[in-house]
């Protein structure tokens, strides 16, 4: 009888047990706990300090602040990434969903997911958690797409931060492929090189300063993305399992992408590094099967189909398309015979890991030891921290390769040396740690100025590991930085938003030089007397700049540009060996279209070069007989560091931003973190919020307000404090 009871115990523990192992929180359970165990406090610019209990509760919070701010955005990114654009937008987009197919299906990022560690499960299911419960406690936001979130999105999303970067493939390839089995006409292929040329330059600055430089005898950092403005948001989180992580977010991710703690800061820029390769694939059919040359081996071709809808009307159709991969990766395109295979960093997992761990990061020692999961493909990383420390890591992902090939072409995918050949260790790339001359920047541009004399050499890399190429905000940034040694983090602000130009500087006196060789037209005499006496410095009142912007970019459409020459080559190329009646003639076009858009050539910059939010649209409807502010700002281009230029417009006649300055921030780092930051426009998407439009003066002023980082302070400048869903 006692065994049988003794029995009969541990048959009820062992059910126990097992109930307990298998019995898991359901959606509204969760939401309840993290409501519990997480409050947001936004100060007086609409910021969002998001205080969780875990680092899952802290995610939960961000993610609700996140769709507070702009849901849109939110849903936008998701509906981009999954691949389920094309529902939206229509038939056009179709290409843009197949491209995100081509590299995960979402079985993939489910099992991506499934295998992940459980501290990342945790914080992937909070994300969707987050979202999902502001919308069943937002009835009245109806998503265009998505309404419900799952765990698994975020493995598609690690794109846009540390992740694989597919908006490098061509989507016009891959139509041209997936559609018509062709390989893009050559002259189709030119003018989209052409598109990309015209466009605004993206790119960011970063700039780390030794508290040997500095008042403080702290380190300074400078934090100043070039996106697209609205990109992302500015936010603070914090868990009690030891987040505390402030700075800029991309619409829904969980992890602040480059921003700062009490004791780091991190800042991405775009890396020049070679992290993507395409290989031709030598195609055979064998019995009606696809197969590819490898050695002296047929390896199968993977094969399979992708059905995507598209909005039709008011309905909806689909299309069918086969999926091809080798070993190399998915089939993308075709040059001449060949298909073409691309290969890049795909591990959405690891990852956001990177991603999120280094958020937590106290230390240099820390710090290196994190970028040695290496997945950071698309950046480089310009860091500083409490310690004292400043460093540069040029990319942080690259695959080692046979440098007898030349990856910047398509190589031999048949030939097995063509492979790569695992990764370069972080001390294998490009590496700056703390260099005598006290200052690191990096503006997209060479590695090898990042640090004047103290630069690593490039004999000393591969030829993949980067370019060798200049750009005139590095040659503005290295100007500003040398011999100057009384840093402060006001000094650092105006030091971004100096208003020389070295583009011009290269381009003009070649202007004024044609016009006193050639017959001297009347038309064009009192402009180039003011450009004569120009200084070569951007501001709202300035008429040179008008007339230099117009003058520069008509060279970029129109001017007989060297074949090979870089942008910076280029403009110099322009100002100095060009033909003299070419630059009269360009000029002159210059003065008739500002004299057809104004009346006059005579415009203050201010006057035409301008700030609008009109709408929470991702897409702006500019308006010139709206209300819009003076920017005295200039596009990178011409070496502006305060980049500030345009991707699109709406036959406007002024000129409005659409991206370069987006957030910045100015951080120093001592016995406590000091920032100054600024965001454009504002925190919300909302045009009925305060916080749509509160920063747009501030931001055309350079007008940095002060970062609220300790509880005591976020406490002071509180305007409203809420659990989420209890606003």
């Amino acid at each position: 009888m006692y065994r049988l009871s003794v029995l009969m115990l541990f048959l009820i523990i062992g059910c126990s047990e097992s109930t307990e192992k298998t019995s898991e929180p359901t959606e509204e359970e969760r939401w309840e706990s993290h409501q519990a165990n997480t409050e947001i406090i936004r100060d007086d610019f609409g910021v969002p300090h998001i205080y969780g209990k875990t680092d899952a509760d802290a995610v939960f919070g961000l993610l609700y602040a996140q769709c507070e701010d702009d849901f849109n955005r939110v849903e936008q990114n998701y509906i981009w990434a999954t691949g389920r654009l094309a529902e939206v937008e229509g038939e056009e987009a179709i290409y843009s969903d197949l491209r995100a197919k081509l590299f995960m299906s979402e079985n993939e990022a489910k099992e991506y997911f499934n295998n992940s560690p459980e501290w990342l499960q945790k914080l992937c299911v909070a994300f969707a958690d987050g979202i999902n419960f502001y919308l069943k406690s937002h009835p009245e936001v109806k998503p265009r797409l998505l309404t419900h979130f799952e765990p698994w999105m975020p493995m598609y999303f690690s794109e846009g931060s540390i992740g694989g970067d597919i908006e490098r493939i061509s989507t016009s390839k891959i139509k041209s492929f997936y559609e018509n089995g062709l390989p893009l006409p050559h002259l189709e292929s030119a003018e989209l090189e052409k598109e990309k040329e015209m466009a605004e330059p993206q790119g960011s600055n970063g700039i780390a300063i030794s508290g040997k430089l500095t008042e403080s005898g702290n380190s300074l950092l400078l934090i100043n993305p070039h996106t697209s403005f609205y990109f992302r948001g500015e936010v603070h989180v914090v868990s009690e399992e030891g987040l505390n992580a402030y700075g800029a977010v991309t619409w829904g991710q969980f992890f602040v992408y480059q921003g700062f703690n009490e004791r780091t800061g991190w800042m991405h820029t775009s890396t020049y590094t070679d992290v993507m390769d395409q290989f031709k694939e030598q195609i055979a059919k064998v019995d009606g099967k696809l197969f590819y040359e490898y050695g002296e081996e047929l390896r199968p071709v993977t094969s399979s189909n992708t059905t995507l809808s598209y909005k039709d009307g008011d309905g909806f159709s689909t299309k069918t398309f086969p999926i091809h991969r080798t070993h190399h990766g998915p089939i993308t395109h075709m040059e001449g015979d060949n298909w073409i295979s691309s290969a890049m960093m795909w591990a959405p997992a690891k990852a956001l890991q990177q991603s999120f761990i280094r958020t937590k990061q106290s230390g240099y020692k820390g710090f290196r030891e994190m970028m040695d999961i290496r997945t950071n493909s698309s950046n480089n990383t310009v860091y500083a921290d409490a310690e004292g420390n400043v460093a540069y890591f040029h990319g942080n992902f690259v695959p080692k390769r046979d440098e007898a090939f030349d990856y910047s072409k398509p190589v031999d995918g048949s030939d097995p040396k063509t492979d790569w050949q695992g990764l370069h260790t972080v001390d294998e790339n490009i590496l700056v740690l703390n260099p005598d001359n006290g200052w690191i920047q990096n503006c997209n541009s060479t590695p090898y100025t990042s640090a004047a004399q103290y630069s690593p050499k490039r004999e000393n890399y591969p030829g993949y590991m980067s370019i060798d190429r200049e750009n005139f905000r590095g040659v503005h940034a290295i100007d500003l930085l040398t011999n100057k040694n009384d840093f402060t983090l006001d000094n650092l602000i105006q030091l971004a938003h100096d208003p020389f130009l070295p583009a011009f500087e290269a381009l003009i006196p070649g202007l004024v030089q044609a016009y006193d060789e050639s017959d001297k037209s009347t038309q064009l005499k009192d402009p180039i007397e003011v450009l004569r006496k120009w200084d070569y410095k951007t501001s709202k009142e300035s008429v040179a700049m008008t007339l230099a912007h117009y003058y520069g970019t008509e060279f970029y459409r129109n001017g007989d540009r060297p074949e090979g020459s870089t942008p910076m080559e280029f403009l110099t190329h322009a100002g100095s060996t060009s033909p003299l009646s070419e630059r009269i003639t360009l000029f002159t076009n210059v003065i008739r279209k500002l004299e057809s858009d104004f009346g006059t050539w005579n415009k203050p910059w201010g006057d035409v070069h301008r700030f609008q939010r009109i709408n929470g649209d991702i897409r702006q409807p500019f308006d010139d007989d709206a209300p819009s502010i003076a920017v005295g700002f200039a596009s990178g281009r011409w070496g502006a560091l305060a980049a500030y230029g345009e991707r699109y417009n709406n036959n406007t006649k002024k000129i409005y931003g659409t991206r370069g300055n987006s957030f910045i921030a100015a951080v120093e780092f001592g016995e406590k973190v000091k920032a100054k930051s600024m965001l454009a426009g504002g925190q919300s998407g909302d045009p009925e919020s305060p916080h749509f439009y509160d920063q747009a003066q501030l931001y055309a002023d350079a007008n940095f307000k002060n970062v609220a980082f300790y509880k005591e302070d976020v406490e002071k400048r509180a305007k409203s404090k809420y659990r989420p869903g209890k606003e």
